[in-house]
């Protein structure tokens, strides 16, 4: 155990549920080869000694994984939760245990939630991986002192690197970051395939209801928007897509999906799913027209893709059905239904992506984050994309470990693509 960690007092539930939580660890590390092949190379050289990483993260088994793959480099780590709900209070404790420093609990306040950030951050990191932003814009505006003596760090979500990309474009960021959502191996694999069937996995757990034979609205077709509308078709839904970027637009046309506009939609759906990133996009006039028993869900970051507000106004009456189900009965009543509080539903309301698919994307940000390290000196404070060599990196591991092999160019053929005058 790290002797600074011991120092620290984490503010968890309870660390009597630690046994439960290392089980979580050991069956989703089972499942991580990648990681599981930097952890061991970790443990060897240490690059990461002498450093503290601040983790603003959903904490889960696969993160806490990552977790303790960063404190095999070395780092002394300290996390918090990027949602209240996404918090698994025995994996937590397992961390706590093992001698990370945690200030999370399921189901923390708002209040809550920016002390235990705030208390993160007094610990003064040097990097940090964030998933959302929060740390750096609180870095920004409340620290601005701290944020000068930040090394960099990694953001993993579509949202965060939105507000990065604002605050370089301002000239306001402090310190580089990582892209890590951008790279191929992340949203091709994570966000299609991950969000894909992690949403649909929370749904369909908290709903206990068929898919097959319903009109499912997806908002947004990103690549998150491309993985929910693949296996909504898969479960027999029929999908509608809204879009604001023609070229989405027409991709999901290609794809065989219908797309309308969202006041179009809104008489249609039987289930809503947001995955766009922005601000009610689900708003009074949708929820006006919807049909009775309409479902409403969001796999964006933050809870505000459903306005919860017009919602609230819109209802006579409200009440919870149960765990993660909230109805609200309209004046002429219809019966809307609200899954885990507007929030991540498969974070909120599930296990969040699967664990080969997190082994992937947590294997870039250790990769990332290192690379942010060892090369600050020459790296600006602006928001940089993956290298492609880590990219690669992590695909060439994923195919080691699943036993792949690909083929490699002949001399002749490398020649060739390089050349632009051949005589081939």
């Amino acid at each position: 155990m790290n002797n600074t960690a011991k120092r620290r007092q984490s503010v968890i539930k309870d660390l009597s549920l630690a046994p439960y939580g290392h089980k979580k660890l050991e069956w989703v590390q089972q499942f991580m080869p990648v990681l599981n092949i930097l952890r061991q190379e970790f443990e060897e050289t240490h690059p990461l000694a002498n450093r503290t990483i601040a983790c603003c993260l959903h904490l889960e088994a696969k993160t806490g994984y990552l977790l303790q793959t960063l404190q095999a480099a070395g780092a002394d780590v300290i996390a918090c939760a990027s949602n209240p709900l996404s918090t698994q209070d025995d994996v937590v404790a397992a961390l706590v245990d093992s001698g990370i420093t945690v200030y999370a609990i399921h189901g923390e306040s708002t209040e809550e939630y920016e002390r235990f950030l705030a208390m993160m951050l007094d610990c003064e990191p040097d990097a940090i991986i964030d998933d959302g932003a929060d740390v750096v814009t609180t870095l920004h505006k409340d620290r601005p002192e701290q944020a000068q003596r930040i090394i960099g760090g990694c953001e993993e979500t579509t949202t965060g690197i939105v507000r990065l990309k604002s605050m370089d474009q301002g000239q306001a960021l402090q310190f580089p970051m990582m892209a890590v959502n951008d790279a191929y191996m992340k949203y091709l694999f994570d966000n299609r395939y991950g969000t894909g069937q992690s949403v649909w996995d929370g749904i369909n757990r908290t709903t206990n209801l068929v898919a097959a034979g319903k009109d499912v609205v997806v908002v947004g077709y990103g690549w998150c928007g491309k993985g929910v509308s693949m296996r909504a078709r898969g479960l027999g839904a029929r999908v509608i897509v809204t879009e604001i970027d023609p070229i989405k637009a027409n991709e999901a046309i290609m794809d065989g999906f219908r797309v309308m506009p969202m006041a179009e939609a809104a008489r249609h759906g039987d289930i809503f799913i947001t995955v766009t990133g922005n601000v009610n996009v689900i708003r009074k006039e949708h929820m006006e027209v919807m049909k009775d028993n309409a479902i409403m869900a969001n796999a964006g970051h933050f809870d505000v893709e459903i306005s919860k507000d017009d919602l609230s106004a819109l209802a006579a009456s409200s009440r919870g059905l149960k765990n993660n189900i909230e109805e609200f009965v309209m004046a002429d009543g219809r019966r809307l239904y609200l899954l885990a509080e507007g929030r991540l539903v498969n974070l909120a309301a599930g296990d969040g992506h699967p664990a080969e698919v997190m082994d992937l994307s947590f294997s870039l940000q250790a990769l990332s984050l290192l690379y942010v390290i060892q090369n600050r000196e020459r790296l600006s404070n602006h928001v940089y994309n993956v290298p492609a060599e880590i990219d690669r990196r992590v695909a060439r591991l994923k195919l080691q470990a699943d036993g792949v092999q690909i083929d490699q160019l002949t001399s002749e053929q490398a020649a060739y693509l390089a050349s632009w005058d051949t005589n081939l």
